[in-house]
Parts: C-alpha cells; sequence; structure tokens
C-alpha cells in the first residue's frame, strides 16, 4: 500500500484528544540539548503554531501536518552507529508516545528503534518504552484530563491578562482572547499550548510550577473540574516530583564488602526493595576512587535523561569527614555528595543519597534506667508551608529565575548516624540502618506515602533498638540517623509493587 495512503488512514484512526496528546508528547519541552551531528533547534513556530491555529480554527490540519512530517522523517531516516543526534532522541519519543496512547502506526519500523537503543546503550529492562515517556508530560496530562474545557478557558482567560508575559507574541493573538474549548480534542489543545507557552518563557518546568498552579487557582471550582476533582487535588498533584510509571529511577549500589561482616546482606536488600520500587539497579561492590570515576562519566550518557530520579545507596567504613574504599584508600564525603547531583543527567530531578557508614566512634551509651522516655523522630517538615507559598505569590514575576540552579537543589542525603558516632552493624545481617530502611519502604509501598517519611518513621525505629559493641567493654548504646533535604518537591513512592518479572523489553 502506498506510503501516503498509509499515513493517512493512520492519522483517521486516532481521536482528536489523543492527537493533542501524542503533538503534546512529541513536541517535549525539556529534550536534551542538541546532540552530536545534529543542528536540528526545536523552534517556538513547531511547538506552539499547530496548537494555537487548532484551538483557533477548530480543525487538526496543522497537527495532522506535523505528524505526517514526522513519520515522513522518520521513515527517511538512516540509523547511523555511534552517533546519537536530535532525531534519534525524537523517534524514541514518539514511538514511546504511540505506544502509550495505543495509536502505533503499523508501518513504523521497530528495527529502527532497535538500533537507536543500541545506541544508547540500553539494556534490556531500559528497552521497556515507559523509560522514554516523560514522568513530567504525564502528569501534566493528568492535571489536563482533571480539568473540564470550561476550567481551561478560565486559564486562558487568567493568562492573558498578564499583559507584560503575552506582550508581542503572535501565537497568542491568533488564538484570541474568548475561546470556545468544547469540540472534542480543543480542550487538551488549549491546555497544552499554556503549558508550552509557560515553559518556553521560562515561567515553569518540571519543577517549578507555581506559575501553573496559580492559573489554576483562579478557576471556579464548581465549573472548572471534572467529577470526583477538586482545586486542591489538582495544584496537589504537580507539588510531587514526577516520577509516573515504570522504571520509579535509576537506583546505584556501592557497598565494600571487605572487612564488614553482613556485607552481601546489604546488597540483597537494598538490590530487593530497588527492585519492588520498580527502579533499574546497577550494583558497584568493593568500589574504588576509581570505580567511582568511572560510574560518574556513565551516568552522563545520554540514556539516563530518560530517567525520573536517581537513588544511591554508599554502604561503608568511615570517619566523620570521609569513607574507607575497597583498595584502603579514602574520599571525602562532601566530595561524594556534590559530584553526583552535579551530573547534568539528572536535573531537576530528584536525587537521594543512603550514606550508610560510621561518622566518629563515640557512642550514645546507655546507663541505668537514663535512656527510658527517650526518642530521636526527625520531623523537619513540620513547618508553615502554607505561609512561606503565600508570601512567595506576593513576589513578582520581574524578580523570579528558574533556569539556573543550585546543583545540591532536588537532593536529599541521608546518613545513618549522626556527626561523630558510630553506625551499628549485626554480624549476620549487615547494616541495622539498612535493613530497618528496606523494611519501612517494602511496608509503605501503595501506600501514598513520601520518602521523606521514611527516614522520618526510620529515625524513630532505629533510636529504639538497643545495640552493643562488639569489643571487651560490651557497651550498650542507641543510633540516631538523620537526613538533609534540599528537595523543592515532595517525592512519592510508587503506588505498584513491582515483581522481579514485571519488565518488558520492546521492541520485539
Amino acid at each position: 500500500m502506498d506510503e501516503v495512503i498509509q499515513v493517512t488512514q493512520w492519522l483517521s484512526s486516532i481521536t482528536p484528544r489523543k492527537k493533542a496528546k501524542l503533538f503534546f508528547f512529541t513536541t517535549h519541552a525539556d529534550a536534551p540539548s542538541p546532540m552530536v551531528g545534529s543542528n536540528d533547534v526545536d523552534t517556538h513556530e513547531e511547538t506552539q503554531l499547530p496548537l494555537a491555529t487548532t484551538v483557533a480554527l477548530h480543525n487538526f490540519k496543522n497537527i495532522d501536518e506535523f505528524l505526517k512530517k514526522k513519520v515522513n522523517t522518520f521513515s527517511c531516516y538512516n540509523v547511523i552507529e555511534n552517533e546519537i543526534t536530535k532525531t534519534d532522541y525524537e523517534y524514541l519519543r514518539f514511538y514511546s508516545a504511540c505506544k502509550y496512547l495505543d495509536v502505533v502506526p503499523p508501518f513504523l519500523d521497530l528495527e529502527k528503534i532497535s538500533a537507536i537503543q543500541n545506541k544508547f546503550e540500553m539494556t534490556d529492562e531500559e528497552r521497556d518504552y515507559r523509560l522514554l515517556l516523560d514522568s513530567a508530560d504525564l502528569v501534566l496530562e493528568k492535571v489536563c484530563d482533571s480539568l473540564k474545557p470550561a476550567g481551561v478557558s478560565q486559564m486562558w482567560t487568567a493568562l492573558r491578562k498578564d499583559r507584560n508575559l503575552i506582550r508581542g507574541v503572535k501565537t497568542i493573538d491568533i488564538i484570541g482572547f474568548f475561546v470556545d474549548p468544547n469540540p472534542t480534542g480543543i480542550k487538551e489543545c488549549l491546555f497544552f499550548f499554556i503549558v508550552r507557552f509557560l515553559q518556553k518563557a521560562d515561567k515553569i518546568n518540571r519543577v517549578n510550577t507555581n506559575r501553573l498552579e496559580r492559573l489554576i487557582a483562579q478557576c471556579d471550582e464548581s465549573s472548572s473540574c471534572e467529577e470526583g476533582k477538586t482545586i486542591d487535588f489538582i495544584i496537589d498533584s504537580l507539588r510531587f516530583y514526577p516520577t509516573e510509571l515504570y522504571p520509579f529511577g535509576f537506583c546505584l549500589i556501592m557497598c565494600v564488602i571487605e572487612g564488614r561482616d553482613g556485607a552481601m546482606q546489604e546488597i540483597e536488600k537494598t538490590m530487593e526493595i530497588s527492585r519492588h520500587l520498580g527502579m533499574i539497579t546497577h550494583t558497584e561492590k568493593n568500589p574504588t576512587k576509581e570505580t567511582i570515576e568511572l560510574v560518574k562519566k556513565e551516568l552522563m550518557k545520554p540514556k539516563y535523561q530518560f530517567y525520573s530520579s536517581f537513588t544511591c545507596w554508599f554502604m561503608s567504613h568511615g570517619d566523620s569527614n570521609s569513607m574507607v574504599l575497597a583498595d584502603g584508600e579514602t574520599i571525602e564525603r562532601e566530595w561524594f555528595l556534590t559530584s553526583f547531583p552535579d551530573i547534568s543527567t539528572f536535573q531537576l530531578k530528584p536525587k537521594v543519597f543512603f550514606m550508610v557508614s560510621c561518622r566518629g566512634a563515640n557512642k550514645f551509651s546507655l546507663k541505668g534506667d537514663e535512656f527510658e522516655g527517650q526518642s530521636a523522630t526527625c520531623d523537619y517538615y513540620d513547618i508553615g508551608s502554607a505561609l512561606i507559598r503565600n508570601r512567595m505569590l506576593d513576589i513578582t514575576d520581574s524578580v523570579r529565575d528558574i533556569p539556573y540552579v543550585q546543583p545540591m537543589m532536588d537532593t536529599l542525603v541521608a546518613y545513618s548516624t549522626i556527626l561523630d558516632h558510630l553506625s551499628g552493624r549485626a554480624n549476620t545481617h549487615g547494616s541495622i540502618y539498612v535493613d530497618r530502611a528496606c523494611v519501612l519502604m517494602s511496608e509503605n509501598i501503595s501506600r501514598g506515602r513520601s520518602l521523606t517519611e521514611i527516614p522520618e518513621h526510620l529515625s524513630q525505629d532505629l533510636h529504639e533498638i538497643l545495640q552493643e559493641t562488639m569489643d571487651e567493654d560490651r557497651i550498650v548504646y542507641k543510633q540516631a540517623c538523620h537526613y538533609d533535604s534540599f528537595f523543592r518537591k515532595t517525592l512519592k513512592l510508587p503506588y505498584t509493587r513491582h515483581p522481579k518479572e514485571d519488565v518488558h523489553s520492546a521492541p520485539q
């Protein structure tokens, strides 16, 4: 069959609502910088003009033309070995979006997709199409689905009132002030236009969504929300780090085995809980400084831009400032913690570090009844966040900036013990901190808990446990853990427990 006819038949089989979503996912706003050998630039017109004309004219002609152009580009595209281009990236995004929306063109060359995945050096686990979807776009899709056409229209009216923001933007004028978003698919096009416009104007990104939240907050709840949804519910969905679908993120496990009884148990526990959380995991036993540098170099590869989060478990001996590696050399803990968050592939994404090592030799020793009634609950989040947010809303957009970000932002560091103190372990089971952390995570999957609740509960749980030194003094002591958070959103644990078999390689 003629390819033109095939494309036409394929487009005619897609509903207007799905066309709007396919366009939105394909014109991903946070696409990586142009890759090697590519001069392609994602222009303002390419991402917003088709949406604007569709809303204004109530027809999908320009979106159809855009999708036809994409399909034709991919059809003629020759996959070049050892050179990742922007077209490679776009091809994978397009395929994953079609797969997600169940509109995969029957004529799409899956062998090319496999060849591109080879260029990205993707493992079998990483060939799951869900990895290729941008989790932030999936959250925005759900926000759109929660709003009625009237709600999106009210957002548009509120946006049009910000004259400083929209001045001189031709696509804004194309749509006009008054919009009828009721025809099928027009609500989606208008909402996605608002989102992409704010992203291109550097007003929102995958972490900073205050400007979008403010537009939604101005909607009338009775007329703007779909049944069962509220304005608060919709806004709250934007206040979590986007980690939709599988995988939950990438997990790196580094564990020094030499001279650490129970270390293999630590690896098994952290690997198991990472699997249940839906993470793709890599383990490094007995790491050295060279190993760490190689891992950092690996994490800079383009494929890691598809991940939604990064988690690292580092388990070794240590003192107040450093950690002991497998070859006896030491590295500064601060150096380790500041070097990983600066990796560009995980910018604007949550990064969690579990640092399991002694930070000194001091012990909170117990004598007689002195320990009764002691507690160490680290609830750092009991603050007037609503008051702070209200104060922020009074600050004008002219003094706000979201593109420039401190490297440690969106990072959480959980320590197994406090400064200058021991981190206890059992001879057969390894770190008690690792054991209790894995138990708490496992128990709280599917309960809608945030990850920060785990170290809070862990602090209480761990501080109840009586431990004893292995030397001749046999001192009974307690251990207190804590964490430092630079998070700007809440990181929720997955709602689904992933078994080991829940991995699908695509395409076949």
